[in-house]
């Protein structure tokens, strides 16, 4: 039987894809909320320290990606951003494993909170700055979007290494 005409393989597809929107939609809010609280109340104020120099509270407009690289192609970190959340849509309804569910979801979330950074902040449309607050001991500045990519890349690598596709197959060893 083909996965689209299997009677226990379509409530299960969309008890994933429930599971892969609600993962994204809860980062996105999280992610959005967070930056919020972070506009109002550490812009223009001294870092926060959380545990000692360890981890602080600390606004950073970021034009780039990752430790503040490539701030010169913030339109490009954009289309990626956009292509990245139309395909993850796409093969949405081929999910069939949870923890891939969770992992795409996550990875959609993150990809979608630092995307509406760039499209809706200053200076511009596709050319918007991050917000990110999370400072880890003065190494680098991130957000709850960060956080849901680097999980997100964890549960992927691990699935694939055990051998688990996201359609629920699972490859010979």
């Amino acid at each position: 039987m083909t996965p689209s005409t299997d009677p226990v393989a379509e409530p299960l597809g969309r008890r994933r894809v429930g599971l892969f929107a609600g993962v994204a939609l809860a980062v996105v809010a999280i992610d959005q909320l967070t930056k919020w609280w972070a506009v109002a109340r550490l812009d223009g104020h001294d870092a926060i320290p959380v545990l000692g120099d360890l981890l602080s509270l600390r606004f950073v407009l970021n034009p780039g990606a990752a430790l503040g690289t490539g701030a010169g192609y913030t339109i490009v970190l954009s289309l990626i951003a956009i292509a990245v959340t139309v395909t993850l849509v796409v093969i949405a309804p081929r999910l069939r494993d949870p923890w891939w569910a969770v992992g795409l979801g996550l990875f959609l979330g993150g990809a979608v909170g630092n995307l509406i950074d760039r499209l809706f902040r200053e200076p511009s449309f596709l050319r918007g700055h991050v917000v990110d607050f999370i400072d880890y001991a003065g190494f680098f500045v991130g957000n709850v979007a960060d956080i849901a990519l680097t999980v997100a890349a964890v549960i992927i690598i691990w699935r694939s290494w055990r051998g688990h596709r996201f359609d629920g197959t699972r490859e010979d060893s």
